[in-house]
């Protein structure tokens, strides 16, 4: 079952002498998080923070509503930040990184399993795909000669692997 709430940053310090905080993105850019009037602190969205955000350099400021002084700002600090999905559109093969975590990789064409998708990594290039069997870790890049089909209901991503991918062998 997907998380209606998706934690997206980590209020890593504060910005200014108005009580704005500093937050950590996980996301693509910290531009994502400014696209965001209403965010959360917590993963179930009962504590609702109304924002004004803006990116700098590689964090996210943020000016939370109600929160006026320094001292205020300094007491959310190290506070994970959570989005809403349904405030997000995403484009048409787009997923959240917290979907795919936990997805059965298999064969494309042998439906093999190769082991579960355990992380995302961020090359610059393409995204990369960690996978893991058996306690194994295997990296396959996420292009379209590899990646052939992401089916996030039935939990599975198929893939075609490059040679070396899993066996070095070949």
């Amino acid at each position: 079952m997907k998380k209606q709430y998706l934690d997206s940053g980590r209020i890593v310090g504060t910005h200014g002498i108005k009580g704005e905080v500093r937050i950590e993105p996980w996301a693509d850019s910290p531009a994502f998080l400014c696209t965001f009037r209403t965010l959360y602190l917590d993963d179930r969205g009962q504590t609702a923070i109304r924002v004004k955000s803006r990116p700098h350099k590689h964090i996210t400021l943020c000016k939370i509503e109600g929160v006026d002084t320094v001292e205020a700002a300094e007491r959310l600090r190290g506070r994970i930040i959570y989005i809403d999905r349904d405030d997000v559109s995403l484009g048409e093969g787009v997923h959240f990184v917290q979907d795919l975590i936990g997805l059965e990789v298999r064969d494309a064409d042998t439906g093999e399993s190769y082991g579960t998708l355990t992380d995302v990594l961020r090359t610059g290039a393409n995204d990369v795909y960690e996978i893991t069997r058996d306690g194994k870790k295997y990296l396959a890049p996420v292009i379209d000669e590899v990646v052939r089909e992401i089916d996030i209901e039935a939990g599975v991503v198929r893939i075609t692997p490059m040679k070396g991918i899993f066996d070095d062998a070949d």
